[in-house]
């Protein structure tokens, strides 16, 4: 519950850095300025946050510990227990 209101304290505060919030259709709750991103979903409890880099590739991290790097449809996961999934163009898969 801690974490939930520190989010929300958060995006309060950083409103000016992430511009615009909407909810989507899936009850998301989404705050974008085009370089970096934040949301809520608050049917799983799950809090993220997403920045692109200069080099266009997207970190995403979430509450839970799970971090994501991607670029073009493609990307690398790395699960909070350290599992690591990929996508390629043409294949992907976890070890």
């Amino acid at each position: 519950m801690k974490v939930l209101g520190l989010f929300f304290s958060l995006m309060l505060v950083s409103s000016y850095a992430f511009g615009s919030c909407t909810t989507n259709e899936a009850g998301r709750v989404v705050c974008s300025n085009g370089e970096s991103a934040a949301g809520y979903n608050s049917k799983t409890g799950t809090a993220w946050k997403s920045e692109k880099n200069a080099n266009g590739v997207a970190t995403t991290q979430t509450s839970k510990g799970g971090t994501a790097y991607s670029k073009n449809g493609k990307g690398v996961y790395t699960a909070p227990n350290g599992k690591k999934c990929y996508k390629t163009a043409t294949s992907h898969g976890c070890n």
